[in-house]
């Protein structure tokens, strides 16, 4: 299995792909945490005060939350970056990539309006779309001649709704059961893998359970073989 590196880059107007010929930064190390936090917005009905008796009766939400996401960056340069050829001689050559991903541009409706760019936040099958919010650079080692060679980045970005994880449909991102999790049950005289699921209203899954076994043939097992009816290989 490939080692996955985090990444930050620039969407196109769609909001769906990386944006042809943008901005993008690779993480040179992958966050320890990443903090994703939720909000919406309430408030009082207005020209109305509410009473202490009315509880949160009179209370109404505003539009349609919030999703942030929170996390840091660390960046050296006596350490391989990933895509890096050459080695560089200030690390701010490494963040000043994040940092261009703040940077707004001008509306294409008004030149004089400046709106900020759509990122994504990816690490393997976490993703997050929204702006950068802030971003605070702590410069942490100098070199004798004063230059810069380790920093952290503190990013937040935030997206107007409340994000939901789609994990996909299918086995995508289930784990098996651990061994031993579940009863074993026990093959009599003339037992068939067919015949025990069906009996433990599984009948549809019987080959999936001989494969999950490892039962070469599901049709003459042994008195005495123990199966984990509860096991079933997982789509590919």
């Amino acid at each position: 299995m490939s080692f996955v590196t985090a990444k930050l880059y620039e969407l196109d107007d769609a909001q769906k792909a990386a944006k042809p010929g943008g901005k993008t930064a690779l993480v040179q190390f992958n966050p320890e945490t990443l903090k994703v936090s939720y909000a919406n917005q309430i408030v009082d009905p207005p020209g109305k005060a509410r009473s202490q008796s009315e509880g949160n009766s009179g209370r109404q939400y505003v539009g349609a939350g919030t999703t942030k996401l929170s996390l840091q960056l660390w960046f050296d340069i006596n350490s391989p970056m990933p895509g890096e050829e050459a080695a560089v001689d200030d690390v701010r050559r490494l963040t000043g990539r994040v940092t261009a991903l703040m940077n707004p541009k001008a509306s294409g409706a008004d030149s004089k309006v400046f709106v900020p760019p759509v990122v994504r936040f990816e690490w393997g099958s976490f993703k997050f779309d929204g702006l950068v919010d802030s971003l605070e650079e702590s410069l942490e080692f100098f070199s004798d001649q004063g230059i810069p060679l380790r920093a952290s980045m503190s990013l937040a970005m935030s997206q107007q709704k409340i994000l939901v994880a789609d994990l996909g449909a299918g086995g995508a991102g289930r784990r098996r059961p651990s061994p031993g999790a579940a009863p074993l049950a026990e093959a009599s005289q003339g037992s068939t893998v067919q015949g025990m699921a069906e009996a433990a209203g599984k009948g549809g899954d019987w080959q999936g359970i001989a494969a999950a076994n490892g039962v070469e043939n599901p049709r003459r097992l042994p008195p005495g073989q123990l199966l984990d009816l509860s096991l079933r290989r997982l789509p590919s």
